[in-house]
């Protein structure tokens, strides 16, 4: 007999709630191994793939891509194989797996321990054969229900005076005939319906529910072609093509006239609504609480990087830096942790519930990566202790893995001071917000050609601006400018990283 477990989806982070499941990576029937990646789930932090605890075959993927799920609830069912199973007295994975039991009855997770175990009750899920069943049973629909996609319930099939004056259907004014003439098929899918039942909701992800409405388009109607008969915007635009017609095209039919209410005109459909969720989320929340807990000041530094742009050219020809990308910015995070290593006091956090700061012995260098789902800040552990042709391979191999996506939670947890490079889009400088656990934040511009005066001589020289934000908490205004000179002295003449 078949022996049933349930992954549940676990803490991939540290003490998050929820994940949204962006991939299926396998499908109901595919017999999977221990650790092989069943689904790519997106957090507050991360994208990341999760492996399975259990080797089987996979008997149902309980929710659809683009769920939002919270942690501890179960996300697939496998079957283990019945009698070949190994011996369990209940449905609990071994302990380490992923899900598995932990101490303190949590659960294993990717980055330490997760919330507790609960019972997690879901929404029974009714199958393919079982909707199809109840969508050709008689039915009614409520006029409550506005599940088909429409803005409104069904208008009546019988009009109560033809010679009445114009209503409103869909947002336009037009006449009763034609009004009469655009209810016929709801007027047809809604009279083989018997009091007492509900009509299945259709599948379809709100920007395309959205879609259909403004195309006139009901739901109701379109058989959808996407993964578990989810209705697709493709779906909508062929059942438009088949013969649905928006209202404007019913009442033009007719012969009316249709007038667009002023109010409406200027805005309907020009406006887009994006879910705020994932890594987007958690930015914003962990900016508003950096920028009302640190009291920031930011600062800022002109500089020629004329000869560091020239050293830059002549390193790159070195063997020992032979396939590495030198970079202007391997050059600053180069010139920072020079800087940091002489004032430690930067490098530090405030800890607001012991009362202390924190000063930091060793240097998690964050770099602010802009990725389509927001902006992350993976870091460099121990930076530090990296030679130049080390840290020019960790910037590229973290920049590579932040494009991809598969940056990990542990990758951006940690992180003791930060750069953000906004020259890479041809900006000058800025005034960036403090990570939130960090002291200071240094943004680099744009590398220009401009004149500048050089040994008393107007000349065209290669200049950058710095801007430094630093936590007024912790770091003053000596502090910071004797910080921010140190980086702009160093990036000036790279000569005098020996004095550093």
């Amino acid at each position: 007999m078949p022996d049933l477990r349930q992954f549940k989806l676990p803490d991939v982070g540290e003490g998050l709630t929820e994940g949204e499941i962006l991939q299926w990576l396998v499908a109901v029937g595919d017999v999977v191994v221990t650790n092989q990646p069943l689904c790519e789930v997106e957090t507050a932090k991360a994208a990341v793939e999760l492996p399975s605890p259990y080797a089987g075959t996979v008997v149902e993927l309980l929710h659809e891509p683009g769920t939002t799920v919270d942690v501890g609830a179960p996300i697939i069912t496998i079957d283990l194989g019945g009698d070949d199973a190994p011996a369990a007295d209940d449905d609990t994975p071994a302990a380490g797996l992923i899900g598995g039991p932990a101490p303190g009855g949590r659960t294993s997770v990717l980055v330490g321990y997760g919330p507790k175990n609960t019972e997690a009750k879901r929404r029974p899920r009714h199958s393919s054969a079982a909707v199809a069943e109840r969508a050709t049973a008689p039915q009614v629909i409520p006029e409550a229900d506005y599940g088909s996609g429409t803005d409104r319930p069904p208008l009546l099939a019988t009009a109560p005076d033809a010679t009445s004056k114009p209503v409103r259907h869909g947002g336009l004014e037009i006449g009763r005939a034609a009004e009469q003439h655009a209810t016929d098929a709801e007027a047809a899918s809604a009279q083989a319906v018997a009091p007492g039942r509900r009509a299945p909701r259709p599948l379809a992800k709100p920007p395309v529910r959205k879609y259909a409405k403004d195309a006139g388009v009901d739901l109701a109607t379109v058989t959808g072609t996407g993964a578990g008969g989810v209705i697709t915007r493709a779906d909508v635009d062929a059942a438009r093509g088949s013969g649905a017609r928006t209202p404007a095209e019913v009442a033009a039919d007719a012969g009316t006239v249709v007038r667009f209410p002023a109010a409406e005109a200027g805005t309907e459909g020009r406006e887009q609504r994006i879910p705020i969720k994932g890594v987007r989320k958690h930015t914003a929340a962990a900016m508003v609480s950096s920028a009302f807990t640190a009291p920031h000041v930011t600062e800022f530094l002109t500089v020629d990087v004329s000869r560091m742009m020239a050293l830059r050219t002549r390193l790159a020809a070195r063997p020992e830096l032979a396939g590495l990308r030198v970079s202007p910015l391997l050059f600053v995070a180069k010139a920072l942790l020079l800087a940091a290593h002489r004032h430690p006091m930067v490098n530090s956090s405030w800890d607001d519930a012991a009362q202390e700061i924190v000063v930091k012995d060793y240097v998690n260098l964050g770099i602010a990566a802009a990725t389509p789902r927001g902006l992350i800040v993976p870091n460099i552990k121990d930076a530090g202790r990296l030679s130049l042709a080390e840290l020019a391979g960790a910037l590229a191999d973290l920049t590579a893995t932040a494009r991809e996506g598969k940056t990990s939670p542990t990758a951006m947890s940690g992180g003791t001071i930060t750069i953000t490079n906004v020259g890479v889009f041809g900006v000058d400088t800025g005034t960036p917000i403090l990570n939130p656990g960090e002291s200071a934040i240094l943004a680099f511009g744009a590398i220009r050609e401009m004149p500048w005066v050089h040994k008393g001589k107007i000349k065209v020289r290669q200049v950058t601006q710095l801007a430094l934000s630093f936590d007024h908490r912790i770091i003053d205004g000596e502090l910071g400018s004797r910080f921010l000179a140190d980086i702009g002295a160093v990036l000036h003449d790279p000569g005098v990283a020996l004095t550093l």
